[in-house]
């Protein structure tokens, strides 16, 4: 599997961002969001609306530092409660954003948090942000929740290498994910190829699209897969299936749980 066009990722931020908002659509914008309890449902799709701003600002702006969120115009959400304000607001802050995405192309060089200091990076990242905060908007508002196979597969290849990223930076969680002798297997079973093997090295974990035994192995449908990944699906549903050594898993979900 390979990395999804910059194009591609333009698009899904946009085909998100609209799911999104039709999840929250006459949703009660109050309700807790079970997996980030401490926002509710509309402090969710702020997050989400400020992030895209926030990104938008450094990719117009052709950022070399991080930009501080107060200088993001309209980053603290739409100036109404009114639920039609917060729908207008995120579909306002998604165009712009990825209208700047498209006006920068994928190779401009702009400030990231991370590994990669180009414009693509800011494109997946955000299409990725928007994917698993609508699993999270699902969650609260009891709404069905689906993705391409494609889209769901790099999400889980994005957050490796996030968690690697945060391990070669010397993230104190991520790095105690490391040992020899053990690895984690995740088999999509609708979706052929999709499968990820994680070992653990002496020093770091390293990871590949392969299909080996391993100390536990995760299995079930791509998207329910992602969003155990992303700890938004417990590993005990029964939508997906453990075998091995469940501790195992519990103790990669753990350590790589910030984000």
């Amino acid at each position: 599997m390979t990395l999804l066009s910059y194009d591609r990722y333009c698009d899904e931020i946009l085909a998100q961002t609209d799911a999104l908002r039709a999840t929250i659509e006459g949703a009660d914008l109050t309700a807790t969001v079970p997996s980030c309890p401490d926002w509710n449902l509309r402090q969710l799709a702020v997050h989400v609306g400020g992030a895209h701003r926030w990104v938008g600002e450094i990719v117009r702006s052709r950022a070399t530092e991080d930009i501080p969120e107060e200088k993001v115009p309209g980053f603290e959400g739409p100036g109404s409660d009114d639920p039609a304000a917060l729908d207008a607001w995120l579909a306002e802050g998604a165009a712009a954003t990825v209208e700047a995405l498209r006006e920068a192309g994928p190779d401009a060089e702009v400030w990231t948090w991370a590994w990669e200091r180009r414009t693509t990076f800011w494109a997946r990242r955000m299409a990725h942000e928007t994917v698993v905060h609508r699993a999270d908007a699902a969650l609260a508002s009891r709404a069905p929740y689906t993705v391409d196979p494609e889209v769901a597969a790099d999400t889980i290849d994005e957050w490796l290498r996030i968690v690697s990223f945060a391990q070669e930076g010397g993230d104190p969680e991520a790095d105690e994910l490391r040992g020899g002798g053990r690895s984690l297997h995740l088999h999509a079973t609708d979706v052929p190829a999709a499968e990820w093997l994680i070992e653990f090295g002496e020093d770091r974990f390293t990871w590949r699209h392969a299909h080996e035994k391993a100390t536990v192995a995760l299995r079930g449908p791509l998207t329910d897969l992602m969003l155990v990944f992303n700890r938004r699906l417990e590993p005990t549903s029964e939508r997906v299936e453990v075998l091995g050594d469940a501790e195992l898993l519990d103790f990669w979900l753990d350590r790589s749980s910030f984000g």
